[in-house]
């Protein structure tokens, strides 16, 4: 079976709380069930993990290398920050989607530019928790069609 990590950032466990304006009233918990209910019916394991921690984050990508075929990464704040995570991304060379729920290009201006993506097959933003859908679909069409 096909196993997907799903890893988030920063300020992704007040989800449903925080700005919800802008991310929504689905928690972490609400999007953790549908990314695992998605990879249900692509028959894909998804494993879901969240930290406010960036070595916590550059450390889950580095186990990825031998415990997973893919990663969804929203890294949230650390997207325009961390070289670290985009060196890990490069370093373990495992398919990569970038998602974030708000559309990063109509916020600030220092949210336009992501380290992740230098280091991901595509990215999907503003769509709410539906990117995550949409990355893991991708990511089974990445792992085993268009290989």
């Amino acid at each position: 079976m096909l196993k997907v990590l799903i890893l988030n950032g920063p300020n992704l466990n007040l989800l449903g709380v925080r700005q919800p304006a802008i991310y929504g009233s689905e928690t972490l918990s609400d999007m953790d069930a549908l990314c695992e209910t998605e990879g249900r019916l692509l028959s894909m394991s998804v494993r879901c993990r969240q930290s406010n921690n960036e070595g916590e984050l550059v450390t889950w990508v580095h186990e990825a290398r031998d415990n997973a075929h893919g990663l969804l990464v929203n890294a949230g704040a650390y997207t325009h920050t961390s070289v670290a995570l985009l060196d890990a991304l490069l370093a373990v060379e495992v398919p990569t989607i970038e998602v974030h729920m708000s559309n990063i290009h109509h916020r600030e201006e220092f949210r336009h530019h992501s380290y992740i993506s230098l280091a991901a097959r595509g990215m999907i933003c503003g769509l709410g928790s539906y990117g995550y859908v949409l990355g893991l679909r991708a990511m089974h069409r990445i792992l085993t069609v268009a290989k």
